[in-house]
C-alpha cells in the first residue's frame, strides 16, 4: 500500500507545476497584450506613456497574476494535505503515527458494567455491544496489518481451565493481545495461565488476585516487557464500590510489528 503522505506530496508537485505553467501563460498573455498596445518590459518599469488606461492595465495585470498564483498554491496545499489531518482514534488526545495503532482498553466496573476494547478507531468489544462476559475479555490482532483475527471472553468463573489454557497457547507469535477483566478473573486462574501472559509481556499478572481490575496489551511469543498494562487492587480501604475496586483504563499508541512474526500471514 502506498504511503498517503507520498501521494499527497506528488499531488502538490503536480499541481504546483500546473500553477507555474498557468502563471507563465498569463505572463505571455500580458506580454502579447503589451506588444499589441505598443509597450514592453522597459515601458512597464519606466513608463513612457502618460495614458491612465495603460497604467491601469499594468497594475490590474500584476494584481491578477499574484492573486491567481497565491490562490492556487493555497488551494493545492489544502487539497493535498487535508486527508492527513484526522481526529484522534479511540478517544485519545493525539493522532498516532502511521506506524502505530491507537488503542483504549477499559476494564469492567465491579460485576455490573462490562469492559470496552477499542482498537484503531473501532470498538471491538463492549457492554453495549453485548459481546463481553465474566473473566478475561480478549481481542487478538495481527500486529503487522491490524486485522482483528478473533475476539471473545474466557469465562474465568465457570469455564474449563484446560480449554482456557489451550486457547491462549494457540495464539500465534507476534499477534497483539488486548485484554480487559470483568467481574472476577481469579477462580480459574492458574500458574500456567499466568505464565502465558508473562510470555506476552505482562509484569502484573502474577500479582492479580480476586476481584482485581486488570487491562493489558502485549504480543504473543515476544517476552518483551509491555508498557500497556494497569491494575487496580481489590482493597477494602480504597474500593469505591462495595467489595470492588474502581475500573481501570489505559490508552495510547502501540507500535506495529516491523516484521511478520507469525510465519504464516
Amino acid at each position: 500500500m502506498r504511503n498517503p503522505a507520498v501521494l499527497n506530496l506528488a499531488a502538490v508537485i503536480i499541481i504546483l507545476l500546473i500553477t507555474w505553467r498557468l502563471a507563465i501563460n498569463s505572463f505571455d498573455v500580458g506580454e502579447k497584450a503589451g506588444n499589441i498596445l505598443g509597450f514592453n518590459d522597459k515601458d512597464q518599469i519606466n513608463p513612457k506613456f502618460s495614458n491612465g488606461k495603460l497604467n491601469y492595465f499594468l497594475t490590474l495585470h500584476d494584481f491578477h497574476i499574484n492573486c491567481v498564483v497565491s490562490f492556487m498554491i493555497r488551494s493545492t496545499f489544502l487539497f493535498a494535505f487535508s486527508g492527513t489531518t484526522t481526529e484522534p482514534k479511540c478517544s485519545l488526545t493525539r493522532v498516532c503515527p502511521s506506524d502505530h495503532f491507537s488503542l483504549r482498553i477499559s476494564s469492567g466496573a465491579a460485576n455490573v458494567i462490562g469492559p470496552k476494547i477499542c482498537f484503531d478507531g473501532e470498538i471491538i468489544m463492549s457492554y453495549a455491544m453485548n459481546n463481553v462476559g465474566p473473566g478475561l475479555n480478549i481481542v487478538v490482532v495481527n500486529g503487522k496489518n491490524g486485522t482483528v483475527e478473533k475476539f471473545g471472553y474466557l469465562n474465568m468463573i465457570n469455564g474449563n481451565t484446560e480449554d482456557i489454557l489451550a486457547y491462549l497457547k494457540e495464539i500465534k507469535p507476534g499477534m497483539m493481545v488486548l485484554v480487559a477483566s470483568f467481574d472476577d478473573l481469579s477462580p480459574k486462574m492458574t500458574d500456567d495461565i499466568r505464565e502465558v501472559f508473562v510470555g506476552m509481556g505482562s509484569t502484573l499478572i502474577k500479582s492479580v488476585k480476586r476481584r482485581d481490575s486488570w487491562v493489558f496489551a502485549g504480543r504473543a511469543g515476544t517476552e518483551n516487557k509491555s508498557l500497556f498494562e494497569k491494575q487496580t487492587v481489590n482493597d477494602d480501604k480504597t474500593n469505591i464500590y462495595e467489595g470492588w475496586p474502581e475500573m481501570v483504563e489505559m490508552g495510547g499508541c502501540i507500535p506495529r510489528n516491523q516484521t511478520d512474526l507469525t510465519g504464516s500471514l
